[in-house]
């Protein structure tokens, strides 16, 4: 596009260059030790502010650290709570940007996302004015003239420096113990040995040992040449460091560790107590409008609440009537069910009669059954006349019997 044309390729990443740019600025100010440390805030990345991450914690991150350094441009800016308004501490920060004599032609609502060139460029302008106001200007560079003669000269300033630090050391060493001063055992200098070889020597110059002994002057003559002797304290250089352990039992050990932490909480006080100060004041006048405002309502509504007051009593004589009544209802209820239920047989016992009156089936019913009876009394007759000729000839055959019995019997006589 045009404005890719007119900017160039890399000002896609220019916002990346400034963000480098603040955190130059911010490691200048000293803003781990004054920002984070005593501020109790965390460091920012290399790219913090240049991608969006997460913007609530990035807009509460960029109100902390822009309100600081308006701070240490002289101006008074108190440091944005999360519970803060965004729109407020915006418009504070850009105020804050305006008076250092910067315009701002972006809207402030891009500042809201708390990641972005805008950011970066309000961060980076802040930084700026706080590098002036502590009156910071960078050196020009120094480069060095010739590498090999610096470097004899470093070696000689620094063997002599070492041997000037252990000459003033060897007061303070005697206040330690052994302990303190042997870093390893293998590194201890064998004192005999070192008598053996002053011995040694001394014979070879023609005295005895007991002429080294009561004439130190003689070794306090050095006949050693001066190159030699810087190439020795070079070499055992390393091994002559004192080094000091600290126990953790030491009784100087907690009293530091007590002082820094009284250090801490001395810094942290004053600005907690200005905090909860401020929360205070925020709390007593949000109880005081509660307070208003509640006397204001009630003062409104007393009218209304003597009147609904006046309502529920009469609500309440009144269910208490409708209970009342709802009792005699339901006893009526039940007494006209049972009514009904009564009138009901009656009814369906006057349908039967009625329709009993009126059909004629009931005589057909009786005319079949009369018709029925007269056939089974003509069967009953016929019945009974089989059997009355049954029994007459019964009674006939016995007769005969009886008679041919009686002659047979006569016959017996005879």
């Amino acid at each position: 596009t045009e404005d890719e044309i007119e900017d160039g390729p890399g000002a896609a990443y220019q916002v990346f260059l400034n963000m480098e740019a603040v955190l130059d600025n911010l490691k200048l100010l000293d803003y781990d030790r004054e920002y984070c440390k005593q501020l109790h805030h965390k460091p920012i990345s290399r790219h913090y502010f240049a991608m969006a991450t997460n913007s609530g914690e990035q807009f509460h991150a960029f109100g902390c650290l822009a309100s600081w350094l308006v701070r240490m441009g002289g101006k008074d800016m108190e440091e944005p709570q999360e519970y803060d308004d965004p729109n407020a501490i915006v418009s504070g920060i850009l105020d804050a940007v305006r008076s250092l004599g910067h315009s701002i032609d972006f809207p402030p609502s891009k500042l809201k996302s708390g990641s972005g060139p805008q950011v970066v460029y309000v961060l980076l302008k802040l930084s700026e004015e706080a590098l002036q106001v502590r009156r910071f200007v960078f050196d020009k560079p120094r480069y060095p003239t010739d590498a090999g003669e610096d470097h004899v000269d470093v070696i000689e300033d620094e063997s002599e420096s070492a041997v000037k630090t252990l000459d003033d050391q060897g007061g303070v060493a005697d206040e330690f113990s052994d302990d303190d001063f042997i870093e390893d055992e293998d590194n201890v200098p064998d004192v005999d040995g070192l008598a053996k070889m002053a011995a040694a020597a001394s014979a070879a110059a023609g005295g005895s040992q007991g002429d080294a002994v009561l004439k130190p002057e003689v070794i306090l003559e050095s006949n050693t040449d001066s190159t030699e002797w810087m190439l020795e304290v070079e070499r055992v250089q390393p091994q002559l460091k004192v080094v000091l352990r600290a126990e953790g039992k030491d009784w100087r050990v907690h009293l530091d560790s007590m002082h820094q932490y009284q250090k801490a909480i001395g810094d942290c006080y004053g600005q907690v107590q200005q905090q909860l100060k401020r929360m205070e004041e925020d709390i007593g006048r949000s109880l005081e409008k509660l307070g208003s405002r509640e006397k204001y309502l009630n003062s409104q509504v007393e009218g209304a609440l003597r009147e609904l007051r006046a309502a529920q009593d009469r609500l309440a004589e009144a269910r208490e009537r409708y209970k009342q009544a709802s009792g005699g209802i339901n006893d009526r209820g039940r007494q006209l069910q049972e009514i009904s239920e009564e009138l009901e047989r009656v009814k369906s016992e006057m349908e039967e009669r009625g329709n009993s009156m009126t059909d004629g089936s009931p005589l057909m019913r009786i005319k079949k059954a009369l018709q029925r009876l007269k056939n089974e009394l003509k069967e009953m007759d016929i019945r009974a006349g089989v059997l009355q000729h049954i029994l007459l000839q019964t009674k006939l055959r016995e007769k005969t019997l009886r008679g041919a019995m009686a002659t047979e019997e006569a016959g017996y006589l005879f």
